[in-house]
């Protein structure tokens, strides 16, 4: 580098610095996410669940197998199962009312209509009904998929070097509410 771009290098370095630490003093330590994270689905009567965290997922995701709609009051509602972790044998019966069904592109740009649900996130001491969209991941590592939409919701903020920041699954089988 010329000696005489030096001094305007460091400056812009140094302007640089003091902007990424005025952002995370801004960040709330409560509102940080890792890439992972344990959430609850109180509503569906689930444990709780190992969720990636997904910036590129707009809508949050959910394995579910064994999708049955059916009407209850004159409403359209959805059954399925969930096998809440993976290589769990039993799985969890749930139901929810349907919003709508949704083509969703997955990452391998493979289109597919899928259930839209919306059941109440509890993610640390954060709570609030989001969309779900339902599909199998049985060859998937995480049982759900958290996307933008909950998160920007949620005021969240991604760091993705760490876990867990939320709630671990030993704090309990579900958090208090």
């Amino acid at each position: 580098m010329h000696k005489e771009l030096l001094p305007a290098a460091t400056c812009c370095t140094q302007g640089l610095l003091q902007q990424v630490r005025r952002i995370e003093a801004r960040v709330e330590q409560d509102r940080l996410l890792g890439w992972r994270e344990w959430v609850y689905l109180p509503d569906l009567g689930l444990p709780l669940i190992k969720a990636k965290v997904d910036t590129g997922a707009r809508t949050s995701c959910l394995h579910a197998f064994e999708l049955d709609t059916f009407s209850r009051d004159g409403k359209p509602w959805v059954r399925f199962l969930v096998h809440p972790h993976q290589h769990s044998q039993e799985p969890v019966a749930c139901e929810a009312p349907l919003l709508e069904n949704r083509v969703v592109t997955d990452s391998g740009g493979h289109a597919e209509e899928r259930p839209v649900i919306s059941t109440r996130l509890v993610l640390g001491d954060w709570e609030s009904p989001v969309e779900v969209t339902l599909t199998s991941r049985d060859n998937m590592l995480f049982r759900m998929l958290l996307g933008r939409t909950a998160m920007k919701k949620g005021g969240f903020c991604v760091d993705p070097a760490r876990s867990y920041l939320q709630t671990t699954r030993e704090d309990n089988t579900r958090p208090a509410l």
